[in-house]
């Protein structure tokens, strides 16, 4: 499966088709799940759990619906996201991570 063919897939599950609704529901979507990943996290590296991968990844899954959601919203389709996304890191790090060139991005570097 693409990406998009993903996107295409998720979207035949959202309860809207409006814009407008689409993109609320996906970016609150997108905190409310990444929160759930992070309790997950927060409780076995501080609180002594155990760390279930399958429903961590049910949770990631979760992430990825409400991006896809929410590209669609404001017209990307997902390659669109994701190659935007590369080409930014690569004009920031060129030669990979650097500390240096995070600390000392351009001005207006998002």
């Amino acid at each position: 499966m693409t990406i998009n063919e993903y996107q295409n897939a998720a979207l035949r599950t959202a309860a809207t088709d409006n814009p407008e609704e689409l993109l609320v529901n996906g970016v609150m979507g997108l905190a409310g799940e990444a929160g759930e990943c992070i309790d997950m996290v927060k409780k076995w590296r501080f609180q002594g759990h155990k760390l279930n991968f399958e429903d961590l990844v049910k949770e990631l899954g979760d992430v990825a619906w409400y991006l896809a959601v929410s590209a669609f919203a404001i017209g990307y389709d997902l390659e669109e996201i994701l190659q935007k996304n590369v080409d930014k890191l690569m004009k920031r790090y060129p030669d990979g991570f650097s500390a240096e060139r995070s600390q000392h991005r351009e001005e207006g570097d998002v």
